[in-house]
């Protein structure tokens, strides 16, 4: 069967990594690489860390508003499955990329599997909420991570085509958590130690159009005291450029990092600040502690065992959860799932093929 991945943004690539390998023991894949992310540092590293095979296309969209990106990526990836002619697509998440791919091929009756399906907020003011909403109502296979993914489908109307198979980050996670506890030396380099550092990032649209809403999260790092690596994210540097205002002494800016590096930064922390749907879950698989910086998460799993806090952009919740010791343990529970999600996966789309 031929098959078409479509990816843009990093969590994407992640998540590619181990299916890739797995499609490729009996499947012709064809990588399709949107150009959503384009830095080294947002892209082109994850491919080397986790030795994802060259993208066959790269659409070199770039970044735009929302409409002006979707509509070029949808064009761009109609071109390529006319060309190609895959018997399915497989798209990931909630990213523009996500709804881009799914639309072009639902337009011409090619199947969809939809990677992370079944994922929701219930907050339509954000725009990966529209893109997961969208694509599960038009995809085919969806692979749900969670119990609760699955009953947001099953709430929805949709029931056919649904398969619960675990969070693919587990597989992604397994394959460099010891590479990058044993081997990364970002703390040394970093100069800070283990569970005495907080990590903090922030790059989602709703968080960034405001250089208030930064200074609320920088004002309680401040008052924290302790130091903050803040990997930057390109559209916060913009926001940083603009903010007019001192930084805290104890952030510690640096250009983002690749997954080994972040996994590691992670696992060491004493506390995670962010507004990633990926570092939720990371960070609680890893047993480190996470503020969310949002007023709603798709990833409720993450609050067992009190792992997991939303603190919005409320400068008191934020100092409040700083102020919390480390964990230092793994969950007792596992809601994302065991290793070998991506060879369930493909076990459900050979049953298809066949």
């Amino acid at each position: 069967m031929k098959i078409i991945t479509i990816v843009g943004a990093r969590p994407q690539f992640i998540k590619c990594a181990p299916l890739s390998k797995e499609l490729r023991r009996n499947h012709e894949e064809i990588i399709v690489h949107t150009g959503q992310h384009y830095d080294y540092e947002m892209s082109k590293v994850f491919f080397d860390e986790l030795e994802i095979p060259t993208p066959d296309y790269n659409l070199n969209v770039g970044s735009g508003s929302q409409g002006h990106q979707t509509g070029t990526m949808l064009a761009a990836i109609e071109d390529v499955l006319l060309k190609e002619e895959p018997q399915m697509i497989v798209v990931f998440g909630d990213t523009n990329s996500t709804i881009a791919g799914a639309l072009a091929a639902s337009k011409l009756g090619i199947p969809i599997a939809h990677v992370e399906a079944g994922l929701r907020s219930f907050d339509r003011t954000m725009p990966e909420e529209i893109n997961r909403v969208l694509t599960d109502h038009i995809s085919n296979l969806l692979f749900a991570p969670t119990e609760s993914a699955v009953t947001n489908l099953r709430t929805e109307g949709i029931r056919e085509g649904v398969h619960q198979v675990g969070d693919i980050m587990v597989d992604s996670l397994n394959s460099v958590k010891e590479v990058a506890l044993s081997r990364s030396t970002i703390l040394e380099r970093l100069g800070v130690e283990k569970h005495a550092y907080f990590v903090l990032t922030m790059h989602r649209a709703g968080n960034t159009d405001d250089p208030a809403k930064l200074k609320k999260v920088l004002s309680a790092i401040r008052r924290a005291g302790v130091p903050t690596v803040f990997p930057v994210h390109p559209r916060t540097n913009k926001l940083l450029e603009n903010l007019n205002t001192r930084l805290p002494s104890n952030l510690v800016p640096i250009e983002p990092l690749g997954y080994v590096d972040m996994i590691a930064l992670i696992a060491n922390a004493r506390c995670v600040l962010t507004d990633s749907g990926g570092m939720q879950k990371e960070s609680f698989i890893l047993g480190t502690r996470c503020a969310t910086l949002r007023e709603n998460t798709e990833w409720i799993e993450t609050f067992i065992e009190g792992r997991n806090r939303l603190v919005g952009l409320d400068e008191e919740k934020i100092a409040e959860a700083l102020a919390e010791p480390a964990i230092g343990n793994a969950p007792k529970m596992d809601p994302f799932g065991s290793v070998g999600v991506s060879g369930r996966i493909v076990q459900v789309m050979r049953a298809l093929d066949h």
